[in-house]
């Protein structure tokens, strides 16, 4: 009798998925020009509170103006990529500026904090940037939402204009340098997780698609449907 419940337990798990993360609807949030103090905080507090994961694009002459902030990103769990150390346009610099930007903020990161993903000020990407990605190990990291929170000062705007257009597998472009951002933000997590979504860094959602990032490639979304996007 023990022996027959046995199999009829193994045969009921594999009517199931091995994992529920396998159909979970999974997006990445992304944060750019930060971390910019008050407004990053109450970001973080934010997503803590609602378990959510985050991934920043911080420039470097704002992780010397908060020097905390960048730290605690990391011990939260959130992702951190670079968005260069001025956010000057990277497509008008030459080769060697490319690499002192980046290895200025590289040098300002949290110990251990290993980075995957650059995002050049603007998303404006060129030959020469993806060489020097290539070079330094990073993969470029664009968006398929953008709901331009940082031109609409309109929290609840912004939020709607993710929601109705979301899909598994998005990364979805905001910015931790307003209140109306910081609380679109919430917006979009506290309504996205009513539906079923959860938030995870991009490096998560691409682990979670099978997505294997190749340094130089650029990745406008993650989901196992669509072909890596690499130029």
């Amino acid at each position: 009798m023990k022996r027959f419940l046995a199999l009829m337990l193994c045969l009921c798990l594999l009517c199931f998925p091995a994992s529920a993360a396998g159909n979970d609807k999974l997006v990445a949030l992304t944060f750019d020009d930060g971390p910019s103090g008050r407004f990053t905080r109450r970001l973080l507090e934010g997503l803590e509170a609602r378990g959510a994961k985050a991934t920043f694009l911080l420039c470097g002459y704002r992780m010397e103006q908060f020097p905390d902030l960048a730290e605690r990103i990391f011990q939260e769990g959130h992702e951190i990529g670079l968005h260069g150390y001025s956010h000057k346009p990277m497509q008008e610099m030459c080769r060697r500026d490319t690499v002192q930007e980046l290895r200025k903020v590289m040098a300002l990161l949290p110990d251990g904090c290993e980075v995957s993903f650059l995002r050049p000020p603007g998303g404006m990407c060129n030959e020469c940037i993806q060489a020097v990605a290539r070079e330094l190990g990073f993969s470029i990291l664009h968006w398929s939402i953008d709901p331009k929170d940082w031109a609409i000062h309109d929290a609840a705007a912004v939020a709607q204009q993710v929601i109705r257009h979301v899909r598994d597998g998005d990364v979805i472009l905001l910015h931790d340098m307003s209140d109306s951002s910081v609380e679109a933000a919430l917006e979009i997590v506290d309504a996205l997780q009513k539906q079923g979504f959860r938030f995870v860094t991009a490096s998560e959602l691409a682990r979670a698609r099978n997505i294997t990032l190749v340094p130089g490639a650029r990745y406008t979304r993650f989901a196992e449907a669509d072909p890596r996007k690499s130029k």
